[in-house]
């Protein structure tokens, strides 16, 4: 194919078909490559005081005040109780409680495809809390072990996400 004016052009086809086509003009394909992206703002609501907070390397979860649930991630509301919750802040360590290794990134924005693969999405019971906290552990995949204890570990980079302001690492890696 001769190079063009269209950049993303990769393919130009005829579809054949047999017999009276009233719709020969139109079978000519022009195949283009686009890529899009989308911008939109969107407020992290009833959440944003986590998201504001782990800016200041501290990381919160909520407690219901009447069966003391205390949850990571927060929750406006206890879904046992339907009680508004308060703001108490952790300690950041935990226990590994599951993983995931994770061998293809999905990609969804740059702090997504700046990790480098495979990765480990780590399933943490943070010290205090009663749920269970899912995030990027990092670490040599060989020294992962089932209950070993981690610590919430911040970065300074700029982030897209201020989710990504937070990782986990071994506790013994201070």
């Amino acid at each position: 194919m001769s190079e063009g004016q269209v950049k993303s052009k990769f393919d130009v086809q005829t579809i054949e078909t047999t017999g009276h086509d009233p719709w020969a003009d139109f079978r000519e394909v022009e195949k283009l490559s686009l890529e899009f992206t989308q911008q939109y703002r969107h407020s992290l609501g009833k959440y944003s005081k986590f998201f504001i907070e782990l800016e200041n390397k501290k990381f919160l979860a909520t407690q219901c005040g009447k069966c003391e649930k205390v949850f990571a991630p927060p929750r406006p509301l206890c879904p046992d109780c339907l009680d508004i919750t308060i703001w108490k802040e952790l300690a950041g360590t935990g226990t590994l409680e599951t993983y995931s290794v994770i061998h293809f990134s999905p990609g969804t924005n740059d702090d997504v495809r700046q990790l480098e693969t495979p990765y480990v999405l780590a399933y943490v019971l943070l010290d205090g809390a009663s749920t269970l906290f899912p995030h990027v552990l990092k670490t040599d995949l060989d020294s992962i072990e089932m209950g070993m204890k981690v610590k919430i570990e911040y970065t300074d980079e700029p982030v897209d996400h201020p989710i990504h302001l937070m990782h986990f690492v071994p506790l013994e890696d201070e």
